[in-house]
């Protein structure tokens, strides 16, 4: 049994199918993880979250911001933007069991060495800590309140942690954290407008996985989110964001041995 981590999809249907058959990826045995934004900005957002959700436990996704975005709008909260890709399963006749199952899924997901969140984990944060503080989260998006929570999830405010926040600014600033953030200060105070490379990096502020003494720096975190990045393998990190809808690639690392598989996504944006 192998099992492959894969960079942000969003929507790229064809390039996932093209990118499974290269790693010759069998659901039977094998598994798959997926670092989050399945959807939007590509133009077949519906078929890949009904591909995903019907590998069934061959298959861990994580939430992302584009995700989270989806289940917003559903919800009548938060602001569309412009150029969204999502009409389409929001018309779609499974639309409200795709997104119940899109609510269940983990903002977080640990598995021996390896820790998959879509962007980050903020620095005075453990894994273990990041863990349980994602299921504060789950608990939210999974609960009977969920549309509350999701009419509170929009902004940038809170942008650093503190133990004693409570309420719909704690849980915004963990989904932040683990879903939208690139840099970040020493002291861990999150800065969103920056998504350019790391020499695009605010004075004082530094991509999080560099900051000193991280406290999750122990464990494998394998992410997503950050397309201008790029494609990034170190001991610690698996960054798999290669840009698939912006006309890159589309990226899998086998975990078990790190081998890498790749596929163009020259044609994704055809049909947007």
């Amino acid at each position: 049994m192998a099992t492959y981590a894969i960079g942000d999809v969003q929507g790229c249907f064809e390039s996932l199918l093209k990118l499974l058959e290269k790693c010759r990826f069998d659901p039977a045995g094998d598994r798959l993880w997926l670092v989050g934004d399945l959807v939007n900005r590509g133009p077949r957002s519906l078929d890949t979250l009904r591909f995903v959700r019907d590998l069934g436990p061959a298959a861990v996704t994580v939430l992302g911001n584009h995700d989270l975005y989806l289940l917003m709008v559903a919800a009548g909260s938060g602001r569309r933007s412009k150029g969204d890709t999502l009409d389409e399963i929001l018309n779609a006749p499974d639309c409200a069991d795709l997104l119940d199952w899109l609510r269940h899924r983990p903002l977080c997901h640990r598995e021996g060495e390896f820790c998959m969140v879509h962007a980050g984990l903020l620095p005075q944060w453990t894994v273990a800590r990041a863990r349980a503080l994602a299921a504060e989260v789950e608990a939210a998006l999974t609960g009977p309140a969920h549309q509350d929570f999701l009419a509170n999830l929009w902004g940038s405010e809170p942008a650093a942690w503190h133990e004693d926040l409570q309420g719909w600014p704690r849980l915004r600033v963990i989904v932040n954290a683990m879903t939208r953030m690139r840099f970040c200060s020493p002291a861990g105070v999150m800065e969103f407008k920056t998504k350019g490379e790391l020499a695009d990096a605010p004075p004082g502020q530094l991509p999080w996985f560099e900051v000193p003494g991280r406290l999750s720096s122990a464990d494998v975190l394998v992410i997503g989110h950050w397309s201008a990045l790029g494609l990034r393998i170190e001991p610690n990190l698996l960054a798999l964001d290669s840009g698939c809808f912006w006309g890159r690639h589309l990226t899998a690392v086998r975990l078990d041995d790190r081998a890498l598989f790749q596929v163009d996504c020259s044609t994704c944006q055809e049909g947007v």
